[in-house]
C-alpha cells in the first residue's frame, strides 16, 4: 500500500505542475464557477481576524486568496504537493497585494506543522485525490487547535456533477476503461451520503455537519466548455491521451452533440453538487 500510495502522490506531483498553466489560463472562470462552494465552506469555519488557517491542496490559491482578506491580523498557509500550483497562487497573491501567506510544498498525509497549530484546517476538492484520504484527515485534525474548526468541500454524485460526467462517460464509452478498484482516487470517490460525515468522526472530530450546495458551471459554446475542459481536468486529459486520433474526434463530436441537452438562452449550463462538511477538534 505504502509503495502503491508513493506512487500515486508522485505521479499526482508531475500532473498538477503540467496542468498548472491550464489552471491560470481559466483562473477568471474557474473563480467565478467555484465560489459557491467556497463560500459555503467558510461560513463553517468562523474565522476571526486574528485566526490562524491552512488550506491544504490549495492549488492555485483560492479560496486561500479570499481567507487572507478575512483575517488582516492572522495568517494563512497553502499547502500543496505541486509546486506549479502554488507558484500561480503565490502570483496572484503579489497581484493582490497580499502578505499575510505562506507557501509550503507538502505532501497532505505528511504535513510539516505543528500540533495544535491552527485555528481552522480546511481542504476544497483535494481529498477526493489523496492516496490515503485517513492518513490527511489525521494530519489535518492533528494541525488544528482544540475547538478549531475542519472543513472540506468534495464533489457529489457522477449524476448530479454533468460538468465532468458528460465527457468522462463519453471516453469511457469509447475507450471501455475498466472500472477502478474501489478506494482509487477520483472526482466522485468522496460522493455517498455520509461517506464524509464517517470519515470526520473516525478522525476524532466531533459536532459533524453534512450539506450539499450546487451552482452552474456556464461556457457560451461547445468549444469553450471543451478547451476548458481538456485544459483543467486532469482525469479527462489523461483518459483522452490513451485515444488515437479518430476515437479523440469521435469522443469530441459525442460530447458536443450531449451539450446540446444542457442548452438554455443561448448558453450551456451544466449542474455542479458538492458536499460541504466540517466539524471540530476536541
Amino acid at each position: 500500500m505504502l509503495a502503491s500510495a508513493d506512487r500515486v502522490r508522485d505521479q499526482q506531483r508531475l500532473l498538477w505542475d503540467e496542468f498548472s498553466a491550464g489552471w491560470k489560463k481559466w483562473d477568471v472562470e474557474l473563480l467565478d464557477w467555484h465560489a459557491p462552494f467556497g463560500d459555503a465552506l467558510l461560513e463553517e469555519l468562523r474565522l476571526r481576524p486574528n485566526s490562524w488557517v491552512l488550506d491544504v491542496a490549495a492549488g492555485t490559491g483560492e479560496p486561500a486568496l479570499n481567507v487572507a482578506g478575512q483575517v488582516p491580523d492572522g495568517r494563512v498557509v497553502l499547502a500543496d504537493i505541486s509546486a506549479g500550483m502554488l507558484r500561480v497562487a503565490e502570483e496572484k497573491a503579489l497581484t493582490r497585494g497580499l502578505h499575510n501567506l505562506d507557501f509550503k510544498v507538502c505532501d497532505a498525509a505528511a504535513m510539516p506543522f505543528g500540533d495544535n497549530t491552527f485555528d481552522a484546517v480546511y481542504c476544497r476538492f483535494g481529498l477526493m485525490f489523496f492516496p490515503v484520504m485517513s492518513a490527511a484527515m489525521r494530519e489535518m485534525a492533528r494541525t488544528a487547535k482544540p475547538g478549531a474548526r475542519v472543513g472540506a468541500v468534495v464533489w457529489g454524485r457522477a449524476a448530479e456533477n454533468p460538468w465532468a460526467s458528460l465527457i468522462l462517460g463519453t471516453i469511457a464509452r469509447h475507450r471501455e476503461l475498466p472500472i477502478p478498484p474501489a478506494g482509487t482516487p477520483g472526482l466522485f470517490r468522496c460522493a455517498p451520503t455520509g461517506f464524509m460525515t464517517r470519515m470526520f468522526t473516525d478522525a476524532g472530530l466531533v459536532d459533524v455537519t453534512e450539506r450539499k450546495v450546487s451552482t452552474d458551471l456556464v461556457f457560451e459554446s461547445p468549444e469553450s466548455y471543451w478547451e476548458f475542459m481538456t485544459d483543467i481536468a486532469t482525469t479527462v486529459a489523461m483518459g483522452l491521451a490513451k485515444a488515437d486520433e479518430k476515437s479523440r474526434a469521435l469522443i469530441r463530436s459525442d460530447v458536443f452533440a450531449l451539450l446540446g441537452r444542457y442548452e438554455h438562452d443561448g448558453a450551456i449550463q451544466l449542474r455542479s453538487t458538492a458536499t460541504v462538511v466540517a466539524g471540530t477538534k476536541v
